[in-house]
């Protein structure tokens, strides 16, 4: 079966952009404006319904006359095209969002996906930092110009916190309580939560506010009003963006002998996983990470687990002696004790 080519054409030669369907523009409207959802979850799910549509243009179909066989043979194609299994059950959640709403909110008699079932996608663990290596990376920021400051702040924060890097680079000065060593948070969805800072991120913060930091990068052009307030910005004085940020953890990473342990959730992950493996609540941890459902956070328990049979394995004087009972002695016969 080919596949469908991923774009419209003119009767001129010319090649133009595909467009939506006005239900599936309907429903990305739907998600921001009712579910608050982000700018880049929104171009995912377009790119996925653009190619998902296309696949039902070629094929005749409509949003009326789609049965369950036809997404699963659009799934099957997708997996033969080599994509992975956590881009197909990305795909298939787009999918599902679209019939669903086509079939609540537009008239649509049924919606064929509830009799489809997603790809299994393997859960890999977080892959976190130890806490000598994360000491090696914040310790990695040199020098006190106002980006080695910012930089700094942005790592302690990070880790401090277990924020996403999207969350710490939208940040405003108003978000932050120094006194008092809170940060509000905007997560998925724009859900708020009030999440402690560590003493050493209030100081890394304090430092980036002073004289020597902030001022010195907003003052080097006139930012536009929704950058006014950013808390951290760029050598422009803009906003810093998540990319930049991510950058950031790249740049200092490297230069502590770590990139290749590193992703733009590795602080996360790591804040998560050493909190627990110190004794903190699955459920303080859950709040804090700004998890929807308690199973997510669950993952993090995996490798706290996995931590604690490593340290078993290593230091228990018997955690390698054999089972079976010494040569000369048979369990429960001659010779055992009573």
């Amino acid at each position: 079966m080919a596949r469908p080519r991923s774009q419209g054409s003119r009767t001129d030669g010319a090649v133009e952009p595909r467009q939506l369907s006005p239900d599936a523009e309907e429903y990305l409207s739907f998600l921001v404006v009712e579910r608050g959802r982000a700018p880049s979850s929104i171009a995912s799910y377009r790119r996925d319904l653009l190619a998902y549509e296309e696949y039902l243009e070629w094929r005749g179909d409509c949003m009326a006359t789609v049965d369950a066989a036809t997404v699963r043979s659009y799934l099957a194609m997708l997996e033969a095209s080599g994509l992975a299994a956590s881009s197909r059950a990305r795909s298939l959640a787009a999918i599902r969002g679209l019939h669903g709403f086509a079939h609540a909110e537009r008239g649509v008699a049924r919606d064929p996906t509830v009799e489809v079932e997603g790809p299994r996608v393997p859960q890999g663990l977080p892959k976190a930092l130890s806490e000598a290596e994360i000491g090696r990376l914040l310790g990695a920021v040199r020098g006190d110009d106002a980006k080695a400051l910012r930089d700094r702040a942005v790592l302690e924060l990070l880790y401090a916190t277990g924020a996403r890097i999207s969350e710490v680079a939208g940040l405003d000065v108003r978000d932050l309580d120094l006194e008092a060593r809170l940060v509000r948070l905007f997560g998925k969805g724009s859900k708020e939560r009030i999440v402690p800072m560590g003493r050493p991120s209030v100081a890394a913060v304090r430092e980036w506010l002073g004289p020597c930091g902030r001022p010195k990068l907003v003052g080097v052009t006139r930012p536009r009003r929704e950058d006014a307030d950013a808390l951290f910005v760029s050598s422009r004085g803009a906003r810093l963006g998540r990319q930049a940020a991510w950058t950031i953890v790249r740049r200092h990473a490297v230069a502590s002998g770590l990139a290749d342990k590193v992703s733009p959730h590795v602080l996360r992950h790591s804040c998560a996983t050493h909190m627990l493996n110190h004794g903190a609540d699955i459920r303080v941890v859950q709040e804090m990470l700004g998890h929807a459902s308690i199973t997510t956070t669950q993952v993090y328990t995996r490798v706290s687990q996995e931590h604690l049979r490593r340290a078993y394995l290593a230091a228990h004087p018997r955690s390698s002696v054999s089972r079976r009972a010494p040569s000369g002695r048979r369990r429960g016969g001659a010779g055992a004790p009573p």
